[in-house]
């Protein structure tokens, strides 16, 4: 070339191509969260489609974040309650009102109940008994006899004589007395006796 725009000497100007280290960060970032997202989501998938992983699984029964309380796996089992048919009755009278012995077993009779003696208080008993009655059976009784009679007059007294022997029961009618519990009661009251409904046990963090 001629003029006065003459190269001189043996080095050259070179071009360089822009620096692209931005775009380089830019996209490693990218890539790494594309990756972390998917990573995520498969996560959550497997949770869904196995219903919480094994660990839930395994903790046995939730506890109710109401209650705070966690329901035992079984029900307790229930006791060996006797049929009303296997309860001996004996209905004495501790009041001034008569005939109340005789009606009170006739009614219990009907509802299945066996009888034994009817009639008068025996002296230690008589006129003092001031609630509705009193149900006394020997010791053997408190968790099998008495809770079954006790169904047909749930405001009685329990009471047990350890010297006492056989296996009926007395019910002593008291001056409080009006009439027995109402049948669709008691027979509500019995059943829920022979078929206890689970327990609650401690209580668990939600």
């Amino acid at each position: 070339m001629g003029g006065q725009y003459r190269i001189k000497g043996d080095k050259y100007p070179r071009m360089r191509r822009p620096r692209r280290r931005g775009r380089l960060v830019v996209a490693t970032v990218a890539s790494a969260a594309a990756v972390g997202l998917i990573g995520w989501g498969t996560l959550q998938l497997i949770d869904v489609f196995t219903g919480g992983g094994g660990e839930a699984s395994a903790a046995g029964p939730k506890a109710d974040c109401r209650t705070g309380a966690t329901p035992s796996a079984t029900p307790t089992a229930p006791a060996a309650l006797p049929k009303p048919g296997k309860v001996t009755v004996n209905v004495f009278n501790a009041t001034t009102r008569s005939g109340l012995a005789k009606q009170t077993a006739d009614e219990l009779k009907k509802r299945g109940f066996k009888i034994g003696d009817v009639g008068n208080a025996a002296k230690e008993f008589d006129k003092k008994v001031k609630g509705t009655g009193l149900l006394l059976g020997p010791a053997a009784s408190l968790n099998t006899s008495l809770p079954v009679l006790a169904t047909q007059l749930s405001t009685a007294e329990r009471r047990t004589d350890p010297a006492r022997e056989g296996e009926a029961v007395d019910l002593i009618i008291g001056n409080g007395f009006k009439e027995l519990t109402k049948r669709a009661d008691a027979d509500k009251t019995l059943a829920a006796l022979a078929e206890p409904k689970p327990t609650p046990t401690d209580k668990k963090a939600c």
